[in-house]
């Protein structure tokens, strides 16, 4: 045999250890080139689906701001509560603490597991809304995995239904609805914060990351309302409209010279705190949101025009014959005729022809001015959402009808807050404010719509509608003289008006000399043969400005012995029994007055 093909000695163990050595080389090098993977090449996508897994970002909800009246009075406030929420998934893989929640929450086990198994694929499911704290630590004093408590704030209205229309409500995400809640939303709200954490796999947290943002707090919003006259206002307004079997009411208290809104109130009403008390008739802000034929309460505003623009003089008497008035197709008609009438006469027996042939002298374009000028048919803006626009058309579109329609006040619409808007004017010396439900540092300065000497006129003519043989007479208040217009306005549906429902208005300020309170009074649909607006609404202005007068410490400016104050007492007596109880006075009638 060639020494080529001699065989080298067997070394059976040297073989092995060699394979075996390669077989650990190639593992090591798959374990290093898995690790760069997944360290280098995949590390970003590993990042974020371990935090989806393991970090949670809790958000921090922030305080609602509160809403506070004039004088700080709280009308809206947040209370701390828990909401309890689940991860669907991690409760339904602990089947015994399924049946633990179940118990808590009133509800079968079954109906439990059937409700998380619907929501299985989500993250973040609500078990129960905004509970105390209390029942919220029994939930979590369970240990279930997958369940957490999460800190939320309820909204709380300590006037509740009194201040209800002015304040509104937010829904259970702390969104505002309606009122100030609604209108102020993005004030109030704030800027949640927010908080980065490990949690376990039972969910608990077991460290904090530091990344931490804190929740800013919503702004207080305060009000021009004052809560003492709110609650008067509301009080005899919801009294009012129950003893007159009425479909509603409303009602708006305003300082004149500042254009502050101290109360507004409306019927029917519902109660914020309250989820299953907001229908949809109690939500309507009526005071806002409804506009109306404003009836004779327009002829202060067509007679302060009249005298503006030298149409007519003060002195001048009117011929109202035997009670109507042909113009073209329509006959205007008072219910008493007066005869020979002046503007003051005019004005407290309300007469519909001395209005309509006013009107006529001036002319279309003059009567229109006028009413422009006191914002009639102009949004008011006072800060509360759903306004009514009114409509006062151009007065080229107007003819000798429309005319002596509009002057007593037919053919055109107004909301309460723009009729307020216009009377405060008469009432501060021919400036008409800036009406406003929020209190402003600098209030927008006033317009002047007529001067201070035809305000002074109008009020002293309007005190005769107050007065004995007046038709508001029974708004009088004892110990001040009062100037004030009835207006009682057939009810108009569908470009008709419906026979037998009215909507008696009474609108007046105290005291005549130099006002610091104007007030409207509304009361939609009364029942009975009362309907009048001095006989329904004047009552209840009596006993607001009444009550406001004390509360306001306005000194009185009547002698105590004056007839005025007799016949006020005698006027307010008879209002403590039901309206409609009360004779109407002959004087007073009117089919629009």
């Amino acid at each position: 045999m060639s020494a080529a093909f001699k065989l080298r000695p067997d070394q059976p163990g040297n073989w092995r250890r060699q394979a075996a050595l390669g077989l650990m080389g190639v593992f090591a090098a798959a374990v290093l080139a898995r690790a760069f993977y997944l360290q280098v090449v995949e590390n970003d996508f590993l990042t974020r689906q371990g935090n989806i897994r393991q970090v949670r970002t809790v958000v921090l909800q922030a305080d609602r701001g509160a809403v506070r009246d004039r004088n700080g009075e709280p009308l809206a406030l947040s209370a701390p509560v828990d909401s309890i929420w689940v991860v669907p998934s991690d409760l339904l893989d602990a089947p015994p603490y399924v049946e633990a929640m179940a118990k808590l929450l009133g509800f079968s086990s079954r109906e439990l597991e059937s409700f998380l198994r619907e929501r299985s694929d989500r993250q973040f499911v609500y078990l129960k809304r905004q509970i105390d704290p209390d029942e919220a630590s029994r939930f979590i004093a369970l240990g279930a995995p997958g369940v957490f408590a999460q800190r939320e704030y309820r909204r709380y209205y300590p006037a509740g239904e009194v201040a209800a229309h002015v304040v509104g409500f937010c829904d259970i995400d702390g969104k505002g609805q309606e009122g100030i809640e609604a209108a102020q939303d993005a004030a109030m709200r704030g800027t949640p914060g927010s908080r980065r954490v490990i949690r376990d796999r039972a969910g608990h947290v077991i460290e904090d990351t530091g990344d931490y943002t804190q929740a800013q707090p919503g702004q207080d919003v305060h009000l021009t309302l004052d809560l003492r006259l709110q609650y008067l206002a509301y009080r005899e307004l919801k009294s009012a409209v129950e003893q007159n079997t009425a479909k509603g009411g409303l009602i708006v208290v305003a300082d004149p010279r500042s254009g502050d809104i101290l109360a507004l109130a409306s019927q029917p009403g519902y109660n914020p705190n309250r989820a299953d008390d907001r229908d949809s008739a109690g939500l309507r802000n009526r005071a806002v949101a409804d506009s109306f034929e404003p009836g004779s309460t327009i002829k202060p505003l067509l007679i302060s025009q009249a005298l503006e623009t030298h149409a007519v003089s003060p002195d001048i008497h009117i011929d109202t014959g035997p009670g109507f008035f042909k113009v073209g197709a329509l006959t205007v008609h008072d219910v008493h005729p007066e005869g020979d009438v002046d503007l003051s006469l005019l004005l407290a027996k309300s007469s519909n022809v001395g209005a309509a042939k006013v009107g006529l002298i001036m002319g279309a374009e003059s009567v229109w001015t006028g009413y422009q000028k006191f914002g009639i048919g102009e949004a008011v803006g006072a800060g509360l959402p759903g306004e009514a626009g009114g409509i006062l058309r151009r007065y080229n579109e107007w003819g000798q009808i429309a005319t002596a329609t509009a002057s007593y006040g037919y053919g055109l619409t107004v909301n309460a807050l723009q009729l307020v808007r216009a009377y405060s004017g008469i009432a501060n010396d021919g400036l008409m404010p800036q009406l406003s439900i929020l209190y402003r540092e600098h209030p927008v300065p006033a317009q002047r719509v007529i001067s201070a000497q035809t305000a002074r006129t109008m009020r002293g003519m309007l005190e005769g509608v107050v007065n004995k043989g007046g038709s508001g007479v029974r708004a009088m208040v004892a110990g001040y003289r009062v100037a004030g217009k009835t207006g009682t306005v057939r009810k108009n549906a569908n470009g008709s008006y419906i026979e037998g429902h009215h909507q008696a208005v009474f609108i007046g300020m105290l005291p005549a000399e130099h006002p610091r309170l104007v007030t409207l009074v509304m009361i939609e649909d009364p029942s009975g043969d009362d309907y009048y607006g001095g006989a329904v609404s004047g009552p209840v202005f009596a006993r607001v400005m009444a009550g406001a007068a004390r509360l306001l410490q306005i000194p009185p400016d009547l002698p105590t012995s004056t007839p005025q104050l007799e016949t006020a007492a005698a006027s307010r007596a008879g209002s403590a029994a039901p309206v409609t109880a009360v004779p109407v006075l002959a004087l007073a009638a009117g089919a629009h007055r």
